[in-house]
């Protein structure tokens, strides 16, 4: 696995826009915050040409300049790493304009982003080698004050963390709008983690605390079956090649309903992308509380995953329901949940 080199005090952050540019409020505002707050802070900005583009279908631009600017922002030498300006909806169409072979040549350099950005995220580890940031977008750098998950994912950056505990509590409804643009997480609601061990025999059974160790690799749930049987899809490689460590899936979903989620899990399965698991970390839903025709979140992961035996966190600091960690697609964790409380631990290894 390919470890880029950390954010050094005074370095450069690029940001690109290969999913939706901020070029509307309350992102365009933020952003120009985060702007102001990381110059504040010691450190210079490059700006892709996309940053503040809207002419896109479901992405910032023409996919082939949306590619362009990935592959000239990853490899220059102006910048020492790049922060997505948000997520969308067509990112999928700028990878046939992404020259993964130059990328894979090039000194590896982080890339942060999530949701939409699985499509970048996840195959720059599978395609790579290379590993990456799943974590909040640029615009998000704009709140004021930062919230604990925002000071994590930039000391992850500078190389001053690789530790991180999960947050208290989450948001049920955003205070950032237009008039808000700076608007910082609202916290309402407490955390509850929900914990299993699953077999075979039982299935999946509630407890109160668990461990799990492996590779992580995973997204959001939406992209990542999107690309599944694509020629992009190199999964089946990447996981024979790390197969003696193991793998820990981080999931989560932003438009899949309840039924949705039990479906790409099940593509999932099928497509042997849990074989050589060790444990799943699941983050909360976007649609988290939903119950279909008797399906709830827990049910539409579970039952299918229950044979393989492992430990899985439920309800965690990830995806589209803020906070989330910061996690390093492609490190090796080691996790533990108890009660409440979860810890990550990963090593560039």
């Amino acid at each position: 696995m390919r470890y880029p080199k950390f954010l050094e005090k005074g370095g450069t952050i690029g940001f690109v826009a290969p999913s939706f540019g901020c070029n509307i409020e309350p992102y365009r505002t933020a952003f120009g915050h985060a702007l102001d707050t990381f110059h504040a802070k010691g450190y210079q900005t490059e700006l892709g040409p996309n940053c503040y583009e809207g002419c896109g279908i479901g992405i910032s631009n023409t996919p082939e300049k949306c590619g362009q600017e990935i592959n000239e922002m990853y490899t220059s030498k102006k910048n020492d790493v790049l922060i997505s300006c948000g997520g969308g909806e067509l990112m999928c169409e700028t990878l046939d304009h992404i020259d993964f072979e130059r990328l894979k040549k090039a000194d590896p350099k982080w890339f942060v982003g999530y949701s939409d950005n699985t499509n970048l995220t996840y195959l720059l580890t599978t395609i790579c080698d290379t590993a990456s940031v799943y974590g909040p977008c640029a615009a998000a750098f704009g709140m004021e004050p930062w919230h604990a998950s925002i000071e994590d994912t930039f000391a992850l950056l500078c190389g001053e963390k690789k530790s991180l505990q999960g947050y208290r509590g989450y948001e049920k409804e955003s205070l950032k709008d237009e008039e808000h643009p700076l608007a910082p997480y609202n916290i309402t609601e407490q955390k509850e983690l929900h914990l299993y061990e699953t077999d075979a025999t039982h299935g999946s059974t509630a407890v109160d605390e668990v461990f799990m160790a492996g590779r992580l690799i995973g997204g959001c749930m939406d992209c990542l079956v999107n690309l599944l049987g694509t020629k992009f899809d190199k999964t089946t490689d990447f996981l024979e090649h790390y197969k003696e460590d193991g793998f820990i899936w981080f999931l989560e979903a932003c438009d899949l309903n309840v039924m949705a989620i039990r479906r790409a899990m099940w593509q999932m399965e099928h497509a042997g992308w849990f074989r050589y698991v060790k444990g799943f970390l699941i983050g909360r839903p976007l649609v988290h509380g939903q119950e279909m025709m008797g399906l709830d979140q827990y049910h539409a992961v579970l039952d299918i995953i229950a044979h393989h035996n492992v430990p899985v966190i439920m309800d965690a600091d990830l995806g589209h329901i803020a906070p989330m960690l910061p996690l390093i697609s492609g490190s090796y964790a080691s996790i533990t949940a108890s009660g409440n409380n979860l810890v990550v631990d990963m090593k560039l290894k």
